[in-house]
């Protein structure tokens, strides 16, 4: 390096701060550290530095700022939904409001780091000199980091989170040198037939194992299912395969692991409780992406739903009831559940007994499950047998505990887990006396995993325990890789009932002598299993290749990696998969509104926790017209009406200026709105948020979303402004 002149020293520490030191400091701070991902800083902050320094300060600004924006909403979105940036997403990384909001709208989650970028892009702005450029010969330095970083990735390659890996330009510069690797493969393979994948493995209804014991005679089912609960927690399945996970957040649970049967090698096949839910009852694995939820897709079904769970055992002369602690209209479970074979689907609203905490979400879980266990008092007194399905809410963000609780576990999640542990023990406790254990199928499950850090496929790591009056038949450790797709079966096969040929999966009531293919989609990771090999492709369309007889293992054998055309057919079977309920058609028709009389709050509430309609997570195709129609009446509202707000958001995001703003809903009044946009880019995780606030009760008449494709004459959507809004 030429010689600086000392005026020229304070300029270049300043970049070097900025660049680099501020990077893996908050990788460090944020608990995010990695050896790929301190590289990962390194490299390209040293190819900014070099670049920036002794070029004039209005071209170094931009990029220095560009940089801060980055990197602040890297963090703010890792923080707040558990996952970094997309390409789709940059247009929100120069929007204030993404910058300002959080998950919960509470601002920045991270006003610390805000201020340090600030700081530094002050100080190198004030102490910018003009300088000649760096030689081009220290582009070196970041071009070795970036192959180091590569090379490293191929041989030792880490499992660990993408933002641990990788800063976001990072990121984006791999993903895009990897999509532009894939399209020339595809150019120069063009023409070249190509065999579909088979499927079979996945979707095939399999009951050849060796039964475990005779038709059950337990007489009721209950599903309890725990919110983001992830297998480690169990202190058998961790013993089972030798995790190095070693906290004992669950001893309650754990203890009733060891009387239950417990699948260690349990798979979780996506995030999102809908997803969760509709793998469990229906027999089918979920969207592998974030594309709209099956659960949704089944609304425009009438003979799919029919042989889901709750369903099927209503034809066998079951009452089936679902009951959740939080509201149900949130991903539109309002509407679902019923479609699927519940006879009764109850929320919030049902609880009459008073919660010890206050949570946006709903009910605590000690409250929740005292609750319940009312409910299944009830369902005892009656003459037929019952299917309960439960659902908790206290294990989600932004979790909740009692002051006693928080006061012995470093932070909110453990205190809020270990809340659950108690709620959880004294629930099952409970039924052991009221004598529920000797004539019930207990199943005890997760929706979902809400991970953990530096635990191996944590994110898809599950966990099912089963009780059943014929206990001492069935083993303590059940052998094999098993999922939500088999739980269906299970329950069926379990009574000796007929399983629908649609359905897919093993039975847990089964031993089978040989391994089986079962997918997940977790944490932008698609993992294809085939009871020998795992393979696992990430956001590059870069596939590793390890040796494992289980799905969830401590420790597998990477055998190597893989990419072009054997890597296309791993995602071409995800994407078969995806099209179960929709055959590959592009419109879309969804309807949620139910007629339900709605109480307004005073001011609006949590966009979810208070959203009145259920379209939620929607994916919406490039080259589509999508049209909302939506009517509301006030029903009893006092006299100054009520004020309604209709958001959208994508990816959890606020999304502008595609909504024309509401008109007041006046005292017996209708309220109808109609209007539209196209979808030039595909829009996914699509969400809409309608919130109200007044005195008195609403009626939401019709709130539908119809997707269309595009058609070549057909002109741009009118600004909403000129969309139109009527008020009768």
């Amino acid at each position: 390096m030429p010689s600086r002149s000392p005026r020229q020293w304070p300029f270049l520490l300043a970049l070097s701060f900025l660049f680099v030191l501020l990077p893996a400091f908050s990788r460090y701070w944020l608990d995010w550290s990695n050896g790929f991902g301190y590289l990962s800083d390194l490299a390209i902050g040293s190819l900014l530095l070099v670049l920036v320094y002794g070029r004039p300060l209005w071209l170094g600004l931009p990029v220095m700022l560009l940089w801060s924006l980055f990197l602040l909403g890297n963090a703010e979105l890792v923080s707040a939904v558990g996952r970094m940036p997309e390409l789709s997403d940059l247009e929100y990384l120069v929007d204030a409001q993404f910058l300002r909001n959080s998950t919960h709208g509470g601002g920045l989650a991270h006003p610390g780091l805000a201020l340090a970028l600030g700081l530094g892009v002050l100080a190198a702005a004030l102490l910018a000199r003009r300088a000649a450029p760096l030689h081009r010969v220290w582009l070196l330095l970041p071009g070795v980091l970036l192959a180091a970083h590569a090379g490293g990735q191929i041989w030792h390659p880490s499992e660990a989170a993408q933002w641990q890996l990788f800063n976001l330009p990072h990121k984006l510069l791999a993903e895009g040198l990897s999509g532009a690797q894939l399209a020339i493969e595809e150019r120069l393979t063009a023409g070249v037939p190509e065999t579909p994948p088979d499927i079979t493995g996945l979707t095939r209804l399999d009951l050849d194992g060796e039964r475990l014991l005779p038709p059950g005679r337990a007489r009721n089912v209950l599903i309890v299912t725990l919110e983001g609960i992830p297998g480690a927690y169990i202190a058998a399945n961790r013993a089972a395969i030798g995790s190095s996970y070693r906290e004992d957040l669950m001893p309650r649970l754990s203890r009733w692991a060891e009387r239950a049967m417990s699948t260690p090698d349990y798979v979780l096949h996506a995030h999102q409780t809908i997803r969760g839910l509709y793998a469990m009852l229906c027999g089918d694995y979920d969207k592998l992406d974030s594309g709209t939820p099956k659960g949704l897709e089944l609304l425009n079904h009438e003979l799919r739903n029919r042989e889901c769970l709750p369903a099927q055992l209503r034809e066998q002369g079951f009452t089936t009831h679902f009951l959740q602690g939080a509201g149900l209209r949130f991903m539109a479970k309002d509407r679902i559940m019923p479609h699927i074979g519940f006879d009764k689907t109850l929320g919030r609203d049902w609880f009459r007994n008073q919660p010890y905490l206050e949570f946006p979400w709903g009910m605590d879980d000690k409250a929740y499950f005292e609750g319940a266990l009312d409910y299944i008092r009830q369902l005892r007194r009656q003459d037929k047998p019952w299917m309960l399905t439960l659902l908790t809410v206290g294990t989600h963000q932004p979790y909740s505990a009692p002051d006693e609780y928080l006061a012995r576990y470093p932070g909110a999640k453990q205190a809020a887990i270990a809340y659950l542990d108690d709620a959880v023990g004294d629930f099952l406790d409970a039924l052991e006396r009221l004598g529920v254990l000797e004539d019930t199928l207990v199943i005890v499950t997760s929706d979902e995993s809400h991970g953990l850090e530096n635990v191996r496929l944590a994110s898809a790591w599950g966990f099912n325990l089963v009780l059943a009056p014929e206990q001492e038949h069935l083993p303590a450790l059940k052998s094999g890789t098993y999922g939500h797709v088999d739980l269906s079966a299970s329950v069926l096969d379990y009574f000796g009932f007929a399983v629908p040929a649609s359905l897919a999966g093993r039975s847990l009531f089964r031993d089978y002598s040989h391994g089986r293919q079962i997918i997940s989609y977790t944490n932008g990771l698609l993992r294809l299993h085939d009871g020998r090999t795992l393979v696992e492709c990430d956001f590059q369309q870069i596939c590793r290749r390890y040796a494992s007889e289980r799905f969830i293992a401590e420790q597998a054998r990477y055998l190597g990696r893989f990419r072009g055309r054997e890597a296309r057919l791993v995602s071409q079977s995800a994407a078969l998969l995806d099209q179960s309920l929709s055959n590959g058609q592009t419109g879309q028709r969804y309807r949620f509104a139910d007629r339900e009389r709605i109480r307004l709050r005073d001011s609006f509430g949590n966009d979810w926790a208070d959203n009145l309609i259920g379209a939620q997570y929607l994916e919406l195709p490039q080259g589509t017209h999508t049209r909302v129609s939506l009517k509301v009446r006030g029903v009893q509202l006092g006299k100054d009406g009520a004020t309604l707000l209709l958001k959208t958001k994508e990816y959890d995001r606020d999304v502008e200026a595609l909504v024309p703003e509401l008109p007041h809903l006046a005292p017996g009044k209708t309220l109808e709105l109609e209007f539209g946009f196209d979808n030039l880019q595909t829009r996914k995780a699509f969400s809409f948020h309608l919130l109200g606030q007044g005195q008195g009760t609403i009626e939401i008449l019709d709130f539908s979303v119809i997707t269309e494709p595009l058609l070549a004459d057909q002109s741009l959507s009118l600004d909403p402004a000129e969309e139109s809004a009527l008020l009768h």
